[in-house]
């Protein structure tokens, strides 16, 4: 047995098993955490005035997610975690991200906003992408999310496009005075008319608001908030210019307490370009040399690569290995000048996926990598099984595996013509599709056709590692579209229906995840999945109830799934679990009948003939949470049509 990974519980009852492959987020936990940070936004008021219309015009949007994230909370548990956790746990980072840049916005130094808007004005586009991402990935129908939510959400992604598209006007006087003020070359750069309109439209002229916005420099300084150490200086200038108007000592403009000898450095300081990451145009802490030869920060390069990258920046040639070379002799010659210069290097968060293959495990990866292009059969073979033990249990093993460019030359063995050898190499790749960046790479570089391939011919085992590495690949929405395009859903039936009982949960595992997606819905009715889950629904020893009804439930939202689902003899089932089944068999049983009586109303009327009232009436009283709220809805169902007993 390969894999490790805890039940294959997928029910909306009792989400998906954390994972068959991968860890998710606490759904409830991260939409708190959500409605906090929307509290927190909230609470900011009397923006800057350069990007005070931005700032408001965000505010406001993000309050307006706090209903619909109440409503998630309600109705999350329809829906397995991973089919949620991605989408939220999104939504969270872009409101972290517009909370800092609110902040920012709210409390940082003027002139810098000014100086920065159209930087300023990218981080708000970049919020907005992220945020439409996340909303638009939601899936309200499966969720039952009410229509008046829909609509709003509808109506705040387009204003988030139209946000990004529009180009508003800036106040054209205050960009002409901020580029005289900041030229050496205009002799109008003092011009005291020109500066004290300039400290006005800032609002730069109390005595309260210079100090608060020494302050604000002090943290950019500190921060080093501003890359390039020439337009610090020019900051620094402005604002002494604002105080001398104020009459202001400016002996004293930056030499209070909380300013550090950094500030006299970063005045006089210019780092070499060749020391700059080409990506962040930020000094360099740890340089890496790419597969083209460039150099980048390794912080920046590895979230490049994270983000499904497969190119150099800088040149745009797509990369042969995504290994990272540290650049030692470039690092000495940074530590060196910041000695030299007194200059401190800024720390850098650690970036899931950085780190050097440690020196234990590099030649052996190394070696693997080369062996798998060996003419020699054998050599080839316990290459692969080695890649599959390295990769079983260890995460990091996964991310400096495939990036040392083992996936490409993996996905090529599959269509091996040996059965045995497809096994190894298929379970190679679904214990490396658990990293998300593995997934996208296993897709891009066509694993899918000939995974699907040995889902219909390989050998038991491979057949079962299949349907497990069509389930981890399709937890991105991308791949649920390719697996369904690429006929992968007609195989995963015939496992459901003739596999092993591990073949048949993890078949049903992936249909389940693929069953999310509305296209795949009608291509797995047409497949002839509605009798195999029946099956399942009636043979109690197989323990797949749920499972079963989680996925019947998911198809009872498309017409062609009720149509095949509501005839009388399911209806009997449903009713026959609701009465006997186990707690949870009894909450899936009453949800999935509350969908079908939603859009037909003769199967409430079945259900009642075969004398489900009572039993909904005892759910509403001693069932879990979730059976009661349903069983609730469904009398109130009811409750509309004749022959109640």
């Amino acid at each position: 047995m390969e894999r490790q990974y805890g039940s294959n519980s997928l029910s909306p009852c009792s989400s998906i098993s954390n994972g068959v492959l991968q860890e998710t987020v606490d759904v409830t936990k991260c939409l708190a955490e959500a409605n906090e940070l929307i509290e927190a936004i909230g609470a900011f008021s009397g923006f800057r005035k350069t990007q005070s219309k931005e700032c408001l015009n965000l505010v406001r949007r993000l309050k307006m997610l706090v209903p619909l994230l109440e409503e998630i909370r309600d109705l999350h548990d329809m829906l397995p975690a991973e089919a949620l956790s991605s989408h939220i746990s999104l939504l969270k980072e872009a409101l972290v991200l517009a909370k800092r840049l609110l902040k920012n916005c709210h409390n940082g130094s003027k002139i810098y906003l000014a100086f920065e808007n159209e930087a300023v004005m990218a981080r708000f586009h970049a919020v907005y992408d992220k945020l439409k991402e996340a909303l638009d990935g939601i899936p309200y129908d499966e969720l039952g999310v009410s229509v008046e939510l829909k609509e709003q959400v509808e109506l705040m992604s387009t204003q988030l496009k139209r946000a990004k598209c529009r180009k508003d006007t800036q106040d054209m006087e205050l960009a002409m005075d901020m580029m005289v003020v900041f030229s050496k070359n205009d002799e109008r750069n003092a011009d005291p008319v020109i500066l004290e309109r300039l400290a006005n439209k800032l609002e730069l002229r109390k005595i309260a608001d210079l100090e608060a916005e020494t302050i604000a420099v002090q943290k950019l300084i500190r921060h080093r908030g501003v890359p390039n150490s020439e337009s610090l200086q020019q900051i620094i200038d402005l604002l002494c210019k604002f105080k001398q108007i104020a009459g202001m000592d400016n002996n004293v403009a930056l030499d209070g307490p909380v300013v550090s000898k950094s500030l006299r450095r970063c005045q006089s300081t210019l780092i070499p370009n060749e020391f700059l990451c080409p990506i962040t145009l930020e000094i360099m802490t740890d340089p890496v040399i790419v597969a083209t030869g460039q150099t980048y920060d390794r912080e920046s390069i590895q979230k490049w690569l994270n983000s499904n990258h497969r190119t150099c920046p800088k040149t745009g040639q797509t990369l042969v290995h995504l290994s990272l070379a540290p650049n030692y002799a470039l690092k000495n010659l940074i530590l060196q000048w910041c000695q030299k210069n007194n200059y401190n290097l800024p720390k850098k968060e650690v970036v899931a996926g950085m780190g050097d293959t440690p020196p234990d495990l590099a030649p052996e990866i190394s070696s693997l990598v080369h062996n798998l292009s060996s003419s020699q059969l054998d050599i080839q073979r316990e290459a692969i099984i080695k890649i599959r033990v390295l990769s079983k249990e260890n995460p990091e093993n996964r991310v400096w595996i495939a990036n040392s460019g083992v996936i490409p030359p993996l996905v090529k063995l599959l269509s091996y013509p040996d059965l045995n050898f497809q096994e190894h190499t298929v379970t190679a790749l679904l214990n490396l599709s658990i990293d998300d960046a593995n997934k996208r790479l296993i897709a891009r570089e066509g694993a899918i056709p000939a995974i699907i391939e040995i889902l219909q011919c390989g050998t038991e085992e491979a057949k079962e590692n299949s349907a497990a590495a069509l389930f981890s690949l399709s937890m991105l929405d991308e791949n649920k579209v390719l697996i369904g395009s690429l006929k992968g859903i007609p195989p995963l039936v015939l496992l459901l229906r003739d596999g092993t009982i591990r073949g048949k949960k993890d078949a049903a595992t992936a249909l389940f995840n693929l069953s999310l997606n509305q296209a795949n819905k009608s291509r797995a009715i047409k497949a002839g999945i509605i009798q195999p889950l029946l099956a399942l629904l009636e043979d109690k020893n197989l323990g797949m109830v749920d499972e079963a009804l989680s996925i019947l439930l998911l198809l009872a939202s498309h017409p062609e799934g009720r149509a095949e689902i509501g005839n009388n003899s399911f209806i009997e089932i449903l009713v026959n679990i609701i009465i006997d089944g186990t707690p949870k068999n009894k909450e899936c049983a009453t949800s999935l009948l509350l969908e079908l009586g939603r859009n037909n109303s003769p199967s409430i009327l079945v259900a009642l003939q075969f004398g489900v009232y009572e039993h909904l009436v005892e759910l509403t009283r001693c069932g879990t949470s979730r059976a009661q709220r349903k069983a609730t809805s469904l009398l109130q169902y009811m409750s509309k049509c004749e022959h109640i007993p």
